[in-house]
């Protein structure tokens, strides 16, 4: 994997102590007044060979200023960091990113088109979400990026449709981390982006400890149901919604140098997938939908609950017998469009698995 520099700040090294510090300004110090002892020694009338043997003193006088300017030298150094406002264990949370964050990348275009093709034989119905993702992959790979890049996606359509199941597959086919938020427990961005340092509350957001835990600067985060997060407003007027909080992640030119409202430092947040699911995009505000324009999916169809069905049943090892008694159970049922989920066959199959290892009485 290729790295990237992730973080805006610099980190000390860890050798670079106050002792390690003040053992080489000794050292420096030694060698300058062995150098000039040697040139009086030669300008002298006296032996040459007393030059090696002339004692070279590091008074206490001359420690103390040392120790003084080392001292002075760590902390125009912390303040040089970027992180000197941060407590010791949140700097060492941070530290992990020394060598900057690695980029999850497809090895080529033909493991883009086998990868998409994958998710495609699982969810056709998905096709035009996959079609985004695929041509995301291939021109990753044209454009000669470090890494993958995929633009936001917002997938929007009844509920049931296998929206949150696509997002975490391609999590899966990607071997990308994945982090999942359901909007209606996260009404303000809190949860999601972090809140701001000073609260008796503050703490990061999932986003940047996703990528703290990993170390991958391009994880899949997955938010569900996005509008239904309700508006949160403070007494003074300001918006701290879940689409409000995410609008700068979602802008390619502010993510780049996105401020982490807890750790007050600037991240490279251009990099996360992003997929995030509505069942009605209207109720989004205009600003979020620009960034993030719907793809509209339609409901299911009776042969896409069948073919799903039938991919799971051999998945799942159920017998010959089950999986007909399945696909009939579906076929005859006679749903209208709103009722057709993955989850009632989901459900279905659950009942058919546990049919099949409940042990019979003799």
């Amino acid at each position: 994997m290729n790295r990237i520099p992730f973080i805006e700040a610099r980190f000390s090294d860890p050798d670079e102590t106050q002792r390690a510090i003040e053992d080489r300004l000794v050292a420096r110090l030694r060698r300058l007044r062995v150098t000039d002892l040697s040139a009086a020694v030669q300008d002298s009338s006296e032996d040459d060979e007393l030059g090696p043997c002339l004692p070279v003193a590091v008074r206490d006088r001359d420690r103390r200023k040392i120790n003084r300017r080392t001292k002075r030298l760590l902390e125009l150094r912390e303040t040089a960091s970027g992180l000197s406002h941060l407590k010791r264990e949140d700097r060492e949370r941070l530290e992990v990113l020394h060598d900057g964050a690695r980029l999850i990348q497809i090895a080529s275009e033909h493991r883009a088109d086998e990868l998409a093709a994958a998710l495609h034989a699982e969810m056709p119905w998905m096709a035009p979400a996959t079609e985004i993702v695929w041509r995301a992959m291939r021109r990753s790979l044209q454009e000669g990026r470090p890494g993958l890049r995929v633009p936001p996606l917002l997938l929007d359509g009844p509920p049931g449709i296998g929206k949150s199941h696509f997002a975490r597959r391609l999590g899966e086919v990607l071997s990308a981390p994945t982090t999942i938020i359901e909007a209606t427990g996260e009404s303000a961005s809190f949860g999601v982006v972090g809140s701001q340092r000073g609260w008796g509350s503050a703490h990061p957001g999932r986003l940047i400890t996703t990528i703290l835990e990993t170390r991958i600067a391009n994880p899949v985060m997955v938010v569900d149901e996005v509008e239904k997060a309700g508006p949160v407003t403070s007494s003074k007027g300001i918006a701290f919604g879940l689409a409000e909080g995410l609008l700068p992640l979602l802008e390619p030119m502010t993510a780049r140098r996105w401020s982490c409202p807890y750790y007050q430092v600037r991240f490279d947040m251009s990099w996360v997938i992003w997929v995030l699911t509505s069942n009605d995009y209207r109720l989004l505000p205009d600003p979020f939908l620009s960034r993030c324009p719907p793809l509209r999916l339609q409901a299911l169809t009776l042969t896409d609950l069948i073919w799903f069905a039938q991919r799971q049943a051999r998945e799942r090892g159920l017998s010959e017998a089950s999986t007909d008694a399945l696909l009939e159970s579906l076929e005859s049922a006679c749903l209208p469009p709103q009722r057709r989920s993955l989850r009632m066959v989901i459900r279905l199959l659950n009942r058919a698995g546990d049919l099949e290892n409940t042990p019979t009485r003799h």
